[in-house]
């Protein structure tokens, strides 16, 4: 991915699919979806989506997505304890 990306607000995103099974449509399967994308429209996962319904039999069922920064500030977290198992 390209700095110029990063800067314009792309971000890490991951969409949880889950869909009915063509043989089974009483199951539901998972798959996780995961690429670089620009929020709020989300273009590629948009255009991933409409790819799923055009050409594949398994019928979505929902999609949960989620986006986090690529870029962002160093957090440090201090450890309180240190246990050592033998």
């Amino acid at each position: 991915m390209t700095l110029r990306k990063q800067m314009n607000d792309y971000r890490l995103t991951t969409a949880e699919i889950l869909y009915h099974l063509p043989d089974y449509p009483h199951l539901l399967q998972s798959f996780i979806w995961q690429n670089i994308d620009l929020p709020p429209g989300y273009p590629a996962l948009n255009k991933f989506l409409t790819f799923w319904n055009q050409e594949l039999d398994a019928r979505l069922h929902s999609v949960r997505v989620t986006s986090g920064l690529i870029m962002q500030p160093s957090r440090i977290t201090p450890v309180d304890t240190i246990l050592t198992l033998h």
